[in-house]
Formats: structure tokens, C-alpha cells, sequence
């Protein structure tokens, strides 16, 4: 039993290995939508932990376990950074992991 839970931890580890982490910028004036969104993605570029913060400086977030302030997880495969800058309404970048759990940390 014991060692179930050691392949279970390093499974989970492993999966981690494989996701990316993007942090999008949203121009816009809408005080009703987040004005940035900074999302860790899996290996099919589906939302597994996202942050998103507003301009009155409300922050939600989403997991699979939880969720806060209406913000959820996307049911659809998020476009590659290209993809999200071909709208000038977004700045989409990479960021690392550690960047991604350093803001993540704070809200959970």
C-alpha cells in the first residue's frame, strides 16, 4: 500500500513536467471581466489551475477542487500564444512554473 502511494506521487510529479504556464494581459474597460489571466495547462492545453485578476483588484481562482469570485475552468483547449496575439485585445507569454505557484500560493 505504502508503495502505491510513492508511484502515485511520482505520477503526479511527472505530470506536472508536462504542463505550461501562460500569463494573458486582456486590454479592455469592461470592470465586469478580469484584466489579466494566467493559466497552467496541461499536455492538451487544458486549464488545470488558473488565476484571474480584476481591475477593482479581486482575485479568482479555479482548480479542479475549488473555485472562487465566478472563476472557472475552461471546458475547451486554450490556443497557443500565437493564436491569443493575433487578437490586439491580448498579450499572451510563457512564464515559468515557479512564477505561476508563486502567484498561486498567495490566493490559495
Amino acid at each position: 500500500m505504502h508503495t502505491d502511494k510513492l508511484l502515485g506521487a511520482f505520477d503526479s510529479m511527472a505530470a506536472k513536467k508536462h504542463h505550461s504556464y501562460i500569463s494573458v494581459k486582456w486590454v479592455h474597460s469592461n470592470s465586469e471581466y478580469p484584466i489579466l489571466l494566467v493559466s497552467e495547462l496541461s499536455e492538451t492545453r487544458m486549464e488545470t489551475r488558473k488565476l484571474e485578476y480584476f481591475k477593482s483588484g479581486d482575485v479568482g481562482i479555479a482548480s479542479r477542487k475549488r473555485s472562487s469570485n465566478g472563476t472557472v475552468l475552461g471546458t475547451e483547449p486554450v490556443p497557443t500564444i500565437e493564436e491569443i496575439n493575433r487578437d490586439k485585445e491580448f498579450i499572451c507569454s510563457e512564464i515559468s512554473r515557479a512564477e505561476f505557484e508563486s502567484q498561486w500560493e498567495v490566493y490559495v
